[in-house]
């Protein structure tokens, strides 16, 4: 009888819910073809230095495929071309990088950001001052989501970016930047944050300092959505990870069996809002998983 296939799932951390989502989707995408997981997380949350230890690991168990969302698309190059040259296939997930892979299955995440700031910029009437939340600089998904905020800011002459702080797409840090933007402005109107961890932080810090604002982020986590339907946060968007690492398991299995794989899979976001959000209330655990075949947008 021949061994399962085993495919690597290299996710940055476990302190956010969307990467808890996206190894429930491999687990479950996987086991439903008969394969096994074997998953690969830094102690410390998006440690590049932990992470190229793991890829050493997966490299001794030999994997047929590989899940690779890596902790910093230029540090990590190395380990991509030393799966490659292991012969074994890479999906990227989430984030992008350069070199030898499979796929890359991930969203726009410059169409992301500029959803999340048209939203919070029509929430406000177009006027008025905001801050923002960015991401790990390492992450080309905050990197891209900055350049949208950017974008929409430019379109909208009422609108004014008082200021910016890195949050590291985690809610403590993001708590600490807010408090201290806070302390240098003294009316922030909105708050545009790269991912809805960092803006439980930011709601956190309002709370802490008696001030409200408008709070819009990036996800669609159950908890933004509990958040948005009782109006704390004013929207998310759905970029899911839950979906691209169903999809992105799918890829491999196809090209495992001999099937092509389009180059680039792009997952299609939502925005998440009050009139909407009712549809995103279901847990991960039971929602269904995203099916081939693969959405728009994809290239071969």
């Amino acid at each position: 009888m021949p061994r399962p296939l085993t495919l690597a799932v290299f996710t940055k951390n476990r302190v956010n819910p969307a990467y808890d989502a996206a190894r429930l989707a491999a687990d479950r995408v996987a086991a439903e073809a008969g394969a096994r997981t074997v998953h690969y997380v830094p102690e410390t949350p998006d440690h590049v230095g932990q992470q190229k230890v793991l890829v050493g690991e997966a490299l001794a168990l030999r994997p047929d495929a590989v899940l690779l969302n890596p902790t910093d698309d230029v540090a990590m190059a190395e380990d991509l071309a030393r799966f490659a040259a292991a012969g074994i296939p890479v999906v990227l997930i989430i984030n992008r990088m350069k070199g030898e892979a499979l796929t890359f299955v991930g969203s726009d995440d410059v169409g992301v950001g500029y959803m999340a700031a048209t939203a919070l910029i029509r929430g406000l009437g177009g006027k008025g001052g905001i801050v923002a939340l960015d991401g790990t600089p390492s992450a080309p998904t905050a990197r891209d989501r900055t350049v949208g905020l950017k974008r929409a800011v430019a379109e909208n002459p009422g609108i004014e970016l008082l200021g910016a702080r890195v949050g590291y797409l985690m809610a403590p840090p993001a708590r600490t930047a807010m408090a201290e933007m806070l302390k240098d402005h003294p009316r922030i109107d909105g708050v545009w944050c790269a991912n809805d961890v960092m803006a439980f932080g930011v709601l956190e810090a309002l709370a802490d300092s008696g001030r409200t604002a408008q709070v819009v982020g990036v996800n669609g986590l159950p908890a933004a959505i509990d958040h948005i339907e009782h109006g704390r946060m004013l929207a998310s968007v759905d970029f899911s990870a839950f979906n691209i690492a169903a999809i992105a398991t799918q890829a491999a299995l196809r090209h495992l069996a001999g099937k092509s794989v389009p180059s680039e899979i792009m997952v299609p976001a939502e925005l998440i809002d009050r009139s909407n959000c009712q549809r995103w209330k279901a847990p991960f655990a039971v929602r269904p998983s995203a099916s081939w075949p693969v959405p728009d947008g994809t290239r071969s």
